[in-house]
């Protein structure tokens, strides 16, 4: 590791590559989507498919490469496999960063209300 001028220590590469890989899995929108709904809890293939909106293979899909990656897991309940979240650091980060970005959004709208409008007054 090299150190910068104000003493942090930069990581080694291997961790960086790992860190991109991670998040180039992520930048799937449906990935994202998946991990933040399992973050809420469990569920099976068709639960998460009509959550977020995508087709059963899709999901499906998505969900091999996240469990390839180790940033989800799965177990079998009888003849359903409910999959779940393997990395709670991934989840918090995704929750940060999403819930960050939905204020934001969310603060954006609020300030392009006029004041006194039907909105504004709670309608």
């Amino acid at each position: 590791m090299t150190e910068d001028g104000d003493g942090f220590e930069d990581p080694p590469a291997a961790v960086l590559a790992e860190a991109a890989a991670t998040f180039g899995l992520l930048a799937s929108s449906a990935r994202l989507h998946i991990v933040w709904a399992l973050a809420q809890g469990e569920s099976d293939v068709s639960g998460l498919a009509e959550r977020v909106g995508g087709a059963l293979p899709a999901v499906s899909q998505h969900l091999a490469k996240l469990k390839l990656a180790g940033l989800v897991r799965s177990r079998r309940e009888g003849r359903r496999v409910v999959y779940l979240v393997d990395d709670p650091d991934v989840v918090s980060v995704v929750q940060l960063l999403v819930g960050r970005l939905a204020q934001r959004s969310q603060g954006a709208r609020e300030a392009a209300i006029p004041p006194g409008s039907v909105r504004d007054v709670g309608a």
